[in-house]
């Protein structure tokens, strides 16, 4: 039986194909639109993961929709009167859309699948999952755990914006919601705004913008803002906030407590104050999600937690939870958040919906597949496009040459874009649409901010190390497959610092080099770290084991390929295109081997503006 999930219509759209509850394929639109955090119906998606289980789409089961549309309307419906008169401004703004895209997504989505499937019934085929469902059921099932405490945190679903269950077998069991507009991703959100980001997608860089600063403002937030209990359950103080009301995350109140406007955002510079803002909502987001967990630790007794929900890609709070010990393990859905409730939504229908039993299999990571779910390339097609794309490449005569001339290639300083395998479904890349680096060189972080990914040089790097040498270097026990749990870099790899190091602040603080892979060592001497599995990955284990034996250095910094507001690549072209158009030095496309300095300089003119073809994020 296939059951196909879809997210869309609010963030990052995806698809996802279950078939007999095994995960055959995911994958975002954007990675098709180009388009970042595209909300479009997502038809190529779609047509990319029927092509992976070889059917039509008639011969799809059951489609499921990954949230129930009539809820949300609900909700704000019932935010709109209780804030009357000031919401109704929002909720006129939000009418037109609403009825023409989002409150009768049922007949919507019956007439997206009848322009190609006319002749089925999709009434009877079609089916709704709750949002935090969606979010639970693709944290526990593809999990390795035949039982575990389940906790979702994001901005809002339907209602819930934080729910607790405990997930046994094929079930899913709710135990508690938190329901807007009380919610933790919310406020990190509200803060994302008043520091001149994009919502739902600057959150990241609050994250990494905070160990610049002190969390001086955290009882502030916890005395005026948020009031959290000692379970972990908490409530909003609605007067510093628009979002109920108006076109605005924050307001006035908020402005005045502490004695900022909004950063416009741009050019406009980040100063200490707002370095210290962010340390502060990441502490107070810390404190809630360890209470949470704490608490839901005693309330069930069971040694594992599952993590979904947006909230879920903090892997600074995913880290300190783990760190903290109230559960033994934790696993974390790498599609998180909104992309991952289409693969939510089709579990869900499978085990809960159809009851189907759900079996975990011990021999395997977990049932992600390394997240490597999205379409791939081989050799002989990655050769082809390029070829059409203009590019001049060698092909390596054997996997042992591949592994040398890019192990080569990292020892000597230089910058790699890597392609291969399937694509990564989440926000992380994985070792197949990666750009890496060598972690030891002082200045590579330096480069790939600003000279290849044109972002804010502030950004830490992950790095990606060997599955069996991560306990080595790392305060890690067990693995971090996702890219999901940031740690401390362990004190012998740490370097002795002057007083005067150790004195600067904020941004001066990225000239000191902290250990011996400064360049993926955070201020705060902290690594979002990816194991390697060479059961799982085994081509991108062999290059991570092939740079070891060169360096004694069993990591390389993993970030993805793409440039700042670009959708991760997809294609052999767009990773010709990124290469091109950026300052990476050799570009590695299945066995194809291309360096900068043999291309067509008409080439590289033809790609001197891709920095700009996307909106900055």
């Amino acid at each position: 039986m296939r059951i196909l999930g879809i997210s869309a219509f609010y963030h990052d759209s995806a698809a996802a194909l279950v078939e007999d509850g095994r995960v055959v394929a995911a994958a975002q639109e954007e990675r098709f639109s180009r388009i970042r955090h595209d909300a479009a119906y997502p038809a190529r998606a779609i047509d990319y993961c029927l092509a992976e289980a070889g059917c039509k789409l008639a011969a799809i089961d059951h489609v499921v929709f990954f949230d129930k549309p009539f809820l949300k309307f609900e909700r704000l419906f019932v935010t709109a009167v209780a804030t009357a008169p000031r919401g109704f401004e929002m909720f006129r703004t939000a009418m037109p859309v609403w009825l023409k895209d989002k409150l009768f997504q049922k007949d919507r989505l019956r007439r997206e699948l009848a322009e190609r499937e006319p002749e089925v019934d999709w009434a009877s085929r079609l089916l709704f999952a709750e949002h935090h469902q969606s979010h639970a059921a693709a944290a526990f099932y593809p999990s390795p755990f035949e039982e575990a405490a389940i906790l979702t945190l994001d901005g809002v679903g339907e209602w819930a914006t934080t729910s607790i269950a405990i997930g046994r077998g094929n079930r899913i069991e709710p135990l508690n919601e938190i329901h807007f507009p009380h919610s933790l991703g919310l406020l990190y959100s509200a803060v994302t705004y008043h520091l001149g980001f994009k919502v739902n997608s600057g959150e990241y860089k609050v994250m990494g913008l905070a160990p610049y600063g002190q969390p001086r403002f955290k009882n502030l937030l916890m005395e005026k803002v948020i009031d959290v209990k000692a379970d972990g359950s908490f409530r909003l103080n609605l007067a510093y906030f628009s979002y109920c009301t108006g076109l605005r995350m924050t307001n006035a109140k908020f402005d005045a407590l502490f004695g900022r406007a909004p950063r416009a955002g741009g050019d406009e510079p980040l100063e200490p104050f707002h370095m210290d803002l962010a340390a502060s909502v990441q502490a107070v987001t810390e404190e809630v999600v360890l209470r949470l967990t704490r608490s839901l630790a005693r309330q069930t007794g069971l040694p594992n937690l599952c993590l979904a929900g947006g909230v879920a890609l903090n892997c600074v709070a995913n880290g300190k939870v783990l760190r903290d010990g109230a559960f033994r393990n934790v696993w974390v859905q790498p599609a998180a958040g909104d992309a991952g409730g289409a693969l939510g939504a089709a579990l869900a229908a499978w085990h809960h919906h159809l009851d189907r039993p759900r079996i975990v299999d011990a021999s395997a990571q977990d049932g992600m597949a390394g997240a490597y779910l999205g379409p791939s390339f081989d050799d002989e097609e990655c050769a082809k496009r390029l070829t059409l794309a203009g590019a001049r490449f060698e092909r390596a005569v054997d996997e042992a040459t591949l592994m040398a001339r890019t192990a080569d290639a990292l020892a000597e300083g230089q910058a790699v874009g890597w392609f291969q395998g399937r694509m990564e479904f989440g926000p992380r890349a994985l070792g197949n649409r990666s750009i890496l680096g060598d972690p030891r060189s002082p200045t590579m972080r330096r480069d790939l901010n600003l000279k290849i990914k044109f972002r804010e040089g502030f950004r830490p790097f992950a790095p990606a190390v060997l599955r069996e040498a991560a306990g080595d270097w790392f305060q890690l026990e067990g693995d971090s497959p996702y890219m999901l749990i940031t740690t401390p870099v362990l004190e012998r790899h740490r370097r002795s610092l002057s007083a005067e190091q150790e004195a600067r602040k904020g941004f001066d603080a990225l000239s000191v080099e902290r250990s011996t892979v400064p360049a993926v060592t955070h201020v705060d001497y902290s690594a979002r770290v990816q194991t390697v599995d060479a059961r799982t990955n085994p081509r991108f284990a062999a290059l991570l084991r092939a740079f070891a034996d060169r360096t004694g250095c069993p990591m390389v910094i993993n970030t993805s390929f793409n440039v700042r507001g670009e959708p991760i690549v997809h294609t052999p072209e767009e990773a010709f295109a990124c290469f091109m158009g950026s300052g990476l030095d050799i570009l590695v496309v299945g066995d194809c081997i291309l360096r900068k300095s043999d291309q067509d300089p008409d080439q590289l003119s033809k790609y001197a503006d891709h920095k700009t073809r996307f909106e900055a994020d």
